[in-house]
């Protein structure tokens, strides 16, 4: 349990700590999950709208989708921003107008490591463009987008009007430890209970 709590107060230290720019191309060899997964990062460059995609998303909002736009930064490169959830409705672009924004922008969010593959049930598909998880190399592919990073930015509040829900980065670390010792520890006291109420009955029992 010490571990899991440790990695815990890490992580909490990285959403916390001062946003840093988001890691270059230099630095992306260098990236892992255990380290870098929940950074606050600042990137700042131009939406490639053109370029968006939809990934299945079911949150406490409902069934949806998130908006992952790339980002051209000035650096250079480039990285995929998940701008926020939108329901069905709205999973045209043309549909959310004022999210569509031009020019410089700057974005401040959590660095969140590539899900390849797909969804628990289902893979990806990116022939048929349907996408389960947010898999960054592979969306990098089927879009064409140069100098992509292996990793994304998911905005913590987006500044940016009508792009999306954003804001709905779930942090989970489920102490599993701590939940089998105390319903071990309940089992065992319900056992004890239950042959202490047995242990009175029979001496009651046995009594003249």
């Amino acid at each position: 349990m010490a571990w899991k709590t440790a990695l815990i107060a890490q992580i909490e230290a990285r959403i916390h700590a001062p946003a840093s720019p988001a890691p270059g191309p230099a630095q992306w060899p260098s990236v892992t999950r255990e380290r870098d997964q929940y950074r606050h990062v600042v990137v700042q460059g131009v939406f490639q709208h053109d370029r968006e995609t939809m990934t299945q998303a079911v949150t406490a909002a409902g069934p949806g989708f998130w908006v992952m736009t790339p980002l051209r930064t000035d650096a250079g490169f480039t990285i995929l921003v998940n701008r926020g959830f939108v329901p069905s409705r709205l999973r045209a672009g043309e549909s959310r107008p004022l999210g569509l924004v031009r020019g410089e922008q700057r974005v401040t969010g959590l660095l969140r490591i590539t899900e390849p593959r797909g969804g628990f049930l289902r893979a990806n598909d990116p022939e048929r463009d349907a996408w389960r998880s947010r898999d960054v190399h592979a969306i990098a592919a089927r879009r064409g987008l140069r100098e992509a990073a292996p990793i994304l930015s998911t905005p913590m509040r987006h500044p940016i009007p009508a792009a999306g829900r954003g804001g709905m980065t779930v942090v989970r670390f489920p102490n599993s430890h701590l939940v089998y010792a105390i319903t071990w520890f309940a089992l065992a006291l319900g056992v004890a209970v239950a042959l202490g109420v047995a242990q009175r009955a029979q001496r009651r029992g046995d009594a003249p």
